[in-house]
């Protein structure tokens, strides 16, 4: 009995986000009803499907821009809209956000970007803060770029600046919306994998919102698919054993989109 409760405990403490019976709408829309899953510490999960199934509304329940209608958000089990919203932003500073578009103030430099958060949320003296940025700004390999605005950068080495501010304050958990959206293969390969370079190095636990195929397939440990006709998750996995088993059409065709591409990862 002792050893089955030392197996739960540790199951338990792996843990790291938990999404329970989530439903979220706006006005009279129900967009989301129902959704759970979980997230275990160090893995990269998936949340895919396709526009207008939801994703993006999940994403902002999560990052504390959108209060659900219904059910429990918890970070290391501890509730994020039940508690106070000191406590809310409290769990949110340990919490990283890569936007779509980047989301860089295009009138600061790149150093002036990742400096930012640890401005406003750190101590740090002018000196240690500095070096942290080039610090971050190497890792997504944008060494020597500090003093480049957004608009003089390519739209990759604009992801790669975003993640660099994403990951200034050292979060445990890195939200990625739509990472590999509006690059070519390349980048997006490239991309892909920073992210599980990162991930693996930092023990970052990673959630990425996403409807890229080669992406998905590349970079997920597990996965979500929403679908926006029943307003839920009708499917979790990892992508390529979902590929390989599930009897949903709208699973099957989300997977197998490219057909003879998808066909050659079986």
């Amino acid at each position: 009995m002792r050893d089955e409760a030392e197996a739960d405990s540790k199951r338990s403490s792996s843990i790291h986000l938990m999404v329970e019976d989530l439903s979220l709408g706006y006005e009279n829309n129900v967009v989301l009803e129902g959704v759970d899953f979980r997230v275990r510490k160090g893995e990269v999960f998936v949340v895919m499907g396709e526009s207008g199934s939801g994703k993006s509304t999940l994403l902002k329940a999560l990052v504390g821009l959108a209060r659900p209608d219904r059910g429990r958000i918890l970070f290391h089990g501890e509730s994020f809209w039940g508690g106070s919203d000191f406590d809310r932003k409290a769990i949110l500073r340990r919490c990283g956000v890569l936007y779509q578009r980047g989301a860089l103030w295009s009138s600061m430099t790149l150093a002036e970007n990742v400096a930012l958060p640890l401005e406003l949320y750190t101590d740090l003296s002018a000196r240690d803060i500095r070096d942290l940025v080039s610090l971050k700004l190497g890792l997504v390999g944008l060494t020597g770029a500090e003093d480049s605005y957004p608009a003089q950068l390519s739209g990759g080495m604009q992801k790669r600046a975003g993640l660099a501010r994403a990951m200034s304050l050292d979060p445990e958990i890195l939200f990625l919306d739509e990472p590999s959206a509006g690059l070519d293969p390349v980048n997006a390969k490239l991309l892909d994998d920073l992210i599980l370079e990162l991930g693996d190095s930092l023990g970052t636990t990673l959630l990425v919102v996403t409807h890229e195929l080669d992406s998905i397939y590349a970079i997920a440990d597990d996965a979500i698919f929403l679908d926006g006709r029943e307003k839920t998750a009708i499917a979790r996995g990892k992508p390529l054993e979902l590929l390989q088993s599930s009897s949903d059409p709208r699973v099957r065709a989300f997977l197998t989109r490219g057909g003879e591409r998808m066909e050659g990862r079986l």
